[in-house]
């Protein structure tokens, strides 16, 4: 990986973390070499566009609620038999198996990160290209992944 692409990644990661916070434009580019670039400020390259970012705050009182109801959720009150507790080596069997799955979710976000140009097989075999909205659609549920089976 170059060192473009690095601070590239490391512009959009920032990015995508700070909009909220910073609620600025941001301006993606490509130089003459094929380097993508992502900066703050527009600089009047041929290639420029600006990178739509939104975002929407989060009501505290609606994830509190949800974080509650799964709290107090009771198998016997919801006509579920209650289940008897993991043994031991159904909970390794469990931690090996999510174990196996982040190692797996970090290698596939690594590869949608580091990879110039990313596809789909078609049912006949042939190579179906991404757009730009969905490589970023696919980082983003492997972000996920990585975020429920490697916490």
């Amino acid at each position: 990986m170059t060192r473009t692409q690095t601070l590239a990644i490391a512009a959009l990661a920032t990015a995508a973390f700070a909009a909220p916070v910073l609620a600025g434009d941001i301006y993606r580019y490509t130089d003459t070499e094929g380097n993508v670039t992502y900066v703050d400020r527009p600089t009047g390259a041929p290639t420029e566009e600006r990178v739509p970012i939104s975002s929407k705050p989060t009501d505290p009182s609606q994830v509190q609620a949800r974080l509650q109801s799964r709290f107090d959720r009771n198998p016997a009150d919801a006509g579920e038999p209650e289940e008897d507790p993991p043994t031991r080596a159904e909970r390794a069997e469990a931690e090996r198996q999510r174990v196996e799955k982040c190692q797996q979710y970090r290698d596939q976000l690594e590869t949608y990160v580091t990879s110039r140009r990313l596809y789909r097989e078609t049912g006949n075999g042939e190579r179906e290209y991404l757009d730009e909205n969905e490589v970023l659609e696919a980082r983003s549920r492997a972000e996920e992944l990585v975020v429920e089976y490697c916490d």
